[in-house]
């Protein structure tokens, strides 16, 4: 078996990123709990990380900048350095460095410019001036490195050399000494066997961490054995007297010096008549150490307790499994045509087959539907990782514009397609963008309108009627629709003195071009942009609106579908047409009651409901069926009917995007195939809800009398 380095690498990559966000999310977090040790802990490790595994592939520059900006947060985690706003501006641009050192070495394999490597210059500089030159120094101390590789490492495509060499980058080695103690005699020695050991000296070493991550690709294939200096243990054991009480930081401690150098963990060993090794067993060593005065008994629980917890996180995380988006899409795609498949069979088991037959095609259908459920499930994310995104661009757009803006973020674990989340990303920037602009006010306003000096911007997302609502709110001063009437006149998009409700002058924000800022700046005042939101918004057969009350604030609320690939329908025929609606949008089904000619309303249980033809609406001709039904649909709070010839029950729908020639027409979303083989299109709810109230204001529509 031989390692698939390229492939390693872009797991290197993705995971990479992965803790870049995690640092971000941290150093943001920082800012408002500077004493909370474990962000402190967590933003070291996820440097440490990225610097240990980038030297498995002599990723240099990013060994070299990552090494400065590890320093410092080993400063920060120790104390010696305050969370300073300077200092987190500084680590947050180093965040963005390591993004770009990525890109450039990982991904593209080159090497930066001398623009990028100037920039890194300047960064490393703006790091070393926080640190003390005791700091920068290193320490005159060996670690004693004592390394067995296992057997099987030549077998399985690994070489010792390499680790051996990079464990040189990330610390001097001072002496290296081969030991082949389980060479075995000429006659059982195998070729493909590996039997090196080595004992290690090293000088410069940042932590018992860093020498680890060297190996960390093979730590299941060799004994690896780590002895700090003396002085290191000096200073631990000085540091455990002095922290006390501090149980968290006291565990760190033990865990970063090792506890007990080899010799002493096996004399306490002897000492209790114990044969078997201590880490097999933590809670017998940590019976020793308290027996033997080193720790409290009060630590031993929290740090058992915290292995147990990290076992059982491990056990958790083994469950997953990393796959290729580009697989899940073609799985899904499988699953769609075998759903059309399924429907085909079904309907001419029907029309051909005996009993037995639509039995047998009933039960496969419905294996296919919970496999479809299944496979839908798979494309299923969670919004919160995009909305975490948003931390990083309120703080600093708050700060360009000199706001002091909180984010609130609720909803986090409501899910959707990943499909969607990839491409809600750019309109929900723009929203959160223009909130921080248009809406929050300075805190002078602020102050002048009685509110705290602080802005509130919050992200929420929610199901409702089978989609998802994603909300971007503020608590600003709300629209302004005297001014937006006003300026939409200016720009001739409506004609001077033109009576529009708060709704339709609320809308002129998403018309192209349109723009109210005072002046141009990096943030708005080109008029481009809400228009894009809106056209992004609906490609994903989705819909925005906006929701404002002056002087208190203002909601753009998006409404998207849950998955773009398949959905449950409802069928429906008009005529020889066959028209597929959105089965949460469904409400009932009921018989169209006799109306006098254009009347476009009637009687639902004493509530007076717009309905629209779909015959009508799409031009169809012929001849209505005597008696027509009505489905009543819902979308958004909003009701409406549609009056169609058949009702064909519900259909499992695999959504087909239609061409170019089609992609303006009003009320269709999508098409589909019939298990007949015949195309069905799929109605666009929302836009046909608009048509049938439009429908129904006309002047000639007098609504019919309620009882």
């Amino acid at each position: 078996m031989t390692l698939d380095l390229r492939q390693a690498l872009n797991t290197y990559v993705d995971e990479s990123l992965a803790l870049l966000d995690e640092m971000e999310a941290a150093l943001l977090a920082l800012e408002d709990r500077p004493d909370d040790d474990e962000l402190l802990a967590a933003l070291f490790r996820s440097a440490h990380t990225i610097k240990g595994s980038a030297g498995l592939f002599a990723l240099e520059p990013i060994i070299a900048f990552t090494h400065v900006v590890e320093n410092v947060l080993d400063a920060l985690r120790g104390r010696r350095l305050a969370p300073a706003a300077a200092l987190i501006n500084t680590l947050l641009s180093c965040r963005d460095h390591i993004a770009l050192l990525l890109e450039v070495c990982a991904v593209q394999g080159g090497a930066p410019d001398a623009g990028q490597a100037a920039a890194g210059a300047q960064l490393h500089a703006q790091l070393e001036r926080h640190l003390s030159p005791a700091e920068q120094a290193e320490a005159p101390d060996l670690w004693h490195v004592s390394l067995r590789f296992g057997q099987g490492m030549l077998r399985d495509g690994m070489d010792p050399a390499p680790f051996l060499r990079y464990l040189g980058t990330v610390a001097e080695i001072v002496r290296l000494v081969p030991v082949l103690d389980e060479l075995p005699s000429l006659e059982e020695l195998e070729p493909e066997s590996c039997y090196l050991g080595c004992e290690i000296d090293l000088r410069g070493c940042a932590g018992k961490e860093q020498i680890e991550d060297v190996f960390e690709f093979v730590r299941d294939s060799l004994r690896l054995r780590i002895l700090p200096p003396p002085s290191h243990l000096a200073r631990y054991m000085d540091r455990i007297e002095r922290v006390g009480g501090d149980v968290r930081r006291l565990g760190e401690i033990l865990i970063e010096a090792g506890v007990l150098t080899e010799a002493e963990l096996e004399e306490a060993l002897a000492m209790q008549g114990a044969t078997a090794p201590a880490a097999e067993d933590p809670v017998r060593l940590g019976s020793i150490l308290v027996q033997e005065g080193m720790v409290q008994p009060e630590i031993v629980d929290v740090a058992l307790d915290k292995q147990a917890r990290l076992r059982e996180q491990r056990g958790h995380e083994a469950q997953f499994v990393r796959v290729n988006a580009q697989k899940l899409d073609q799985l899904i795609n499988l699953v769609g045509e075998l759903v059309i498949a399924g429907a085909s069979a079904a309907t001419l088991a029907k029309r051909d087959g005996g009993g037995a037959l639509i039995e047998a095609t009933a039960m496969v259908n419905r294996y296919v539907e919970a496999l479809r459920e299944d496979a839908l499930r798979l494309r299923m994310v969670e919004i919160g990782e995009t909305f975490q995104r948003f931390q990083r661009v309120v703080r600093d757009v708050g700060r360009e514009l000199g706001k002091d803006i909180a984010l609130e973020i609720r909803g986090a674990d409501t899910e959707l397609d990943k499909a969607v989340v990839e491409k809600i990303g750019d309109p929900l920037l723009h929203l959160v963008r223009n909130a921080i602009d248009h809406g929050i006010e300075s805190a002078e306003r602020r102050a002048a309108a009685g509110k705290e000096a602080r802005g509130k911007l919050s992200l929420n997302a929610y199901h409702d009627s089978g989609c998802i609502v994603i909300e971007v709110g503020d608590d600003g001063a709300g629209l302004d629709r005297a001014r937006i009437l006003a300026k939409a006149e200016a720009q001739g998009l409506v004609a001077p003195g033109a009576a529009l409700t708060e709704r339709e002058i609320d809308a002129l924000v998403f018309a192209p071009g349109f723009s109210t800022a005072a002046q141009v700046t990096n943030l708005s005042g080109r008029g481009v942009g809400m228009d894009v939101v809106k056209r992004n918004i609906e490609a994903l057969r989705g819909s925005v609106e906006i929701d404002s009350v002056p002087g208190q604030g203002s909601t753009m609320r998006i409404r998207l579908p849950l998955t773009l690939a398949i959905i449950d329908g409802f069928l429906v025929g008009v005529g020889k047409a066959a028209f597929v609606l959105p089965l949460d949008c469904v409400l009932e089904c009921v018989e169209l009651p006799a109306t006098p000619p254009g009347v476009r309303y009637f009687d639902l249980r004493g509530q007076v409901l717009p309905y629209l033809s779909l015959r009508d609406q799409f031009a169809l001709g012929g001849t209505p069926a005597r008696r027509q039904n009505i489905v009543v649909v819902q979308y958004a709070g909003r009701k409406a009917g549609l009056a169609v010839d058949q009702l064909m029950g519900e259909f499992q729908t695999v959504i087909k995007p239609l061409g170019r020639m089609f992609a303006q027409v009003r009320g269709i979303a999508g098409s589909t195939i019939l298990g007949s083989g015949e195309v069905a299109l799929i109605l666009d709810v929302p836009a046909l809800l608009q048509a049938a109230a439009a429908e129904a204001d006309r002047p000639d529509a007098v609504p019919e009398k309620t009882k």
